[in-house]
């Protein structure tokens, strides 16, 4: 379930969740607040609330609509870290029975397959985690992976094979100094050693929360955030800056 944002200077950011069809079926993260009532309009076209058993979150970011899920589906359970549920509980209110915590290192049975909890190389806060489907291989990154597209259409593209492989890597790149601006002062050898882990489970599909879906294409996203440290810093529009990004962005009317 794909949803963007609009960034003016930076691009139209993808905002991605996903339902997995396990035997005990799975959300993973949810969606955009701003667009809460078309994300649950959506989910449930594809898994009823009763049917849906666990809610995993990727990040605490990307719990805008948990509670809303949680409602819905009596027997659902959300998934998140011991820390991930700290942070989550500074600003919404989920009773301690509707959570599972899954800590890195960690695996959950959900009938058919298990799903397992990682550190991710890249990432903005300590909760965030990647998750491997053992059945398929697939990895979920979060936003490890993330780039800003330059159009609208591009969010919604099948695989990254359609996006202009120099739009990719500088949008790869840009997303990292951005989500993750104290890269630049992580030891070299750690980052990379920290690469070649997720290099080494060679996964076949890397869906990720802000990037269109990666088929076969790993070794490339690594190679490229193995650059981002190379990378110069993102410099932030100032309040001028951003006044007049927003004005061009109004309609002009006859």
């Amino acid at each position: 379930m794909t949803d963007a944002v609009p960034v003016p200077g930076i691009g139209f950011l993808p905002v991605n969740a996903y339902v997995l069809y396990a035997r005990e079926p799975v959300l993973i993260d949810t969606g955009l607040g701003a667009s809460s009532p078309e994300f649950l309009e959506e989910l449930w076209s594809l898994v009823e609330p009763s049917d849906l058993r666990w809610v995993y979150l990727t990040d605490p970011d990307h719990a805008e609509s948990a509670l809303e899920v949680l409602d819905a589906a009596p027997d659902a359970l959300l998934v998140t870290t011991y820390l991930g549920m700290m942070l989550l509980s500074i600003e919404k209110r989920i009773p301690a029975e509707r959570v599972f915590l899954l800590n890195p290192g960690e695996w959950l049975d959900v009938g058919d397959r298990r799903l397992g909890a990682f550190r991710l190389p890249v990432h903005h806060g300590p909760a965030a985690t990647g998750l491997l489907d053992d059945l398929t291989g697939t990895y979920f990154s979060s936003d490890c992976f993330g780039a800003p597209m330059t159009t609208g259409d591009l969010v919604q593209s099948d695989d990254i094979g359609a996006v202009p492989s120099s739009d990719l890597v500088a949008g790869q790149r840009l997303w990292a100094a951005v989500d993750c601006p104290g890269l630049i002062y992580v030891d070299r050898d750690e980052f990379l050693t920290r690469l070649a882990l997720l290099g080494s489970l060679d996964p076949p599909v890397v869906l990720g929360s802000h990037l269109p879906s990666a088929h076969h294409k790993t070794e490339t996203l690594l190679d490229t955030l193995a650059s981002a440290q190379e990378a110069p810093s993102y410099a932030a529009p100032d309040q001028a800056t951003v006044r007049r990004m927003l004005h061009e962005l109004e309609p002009t009317h006859a």
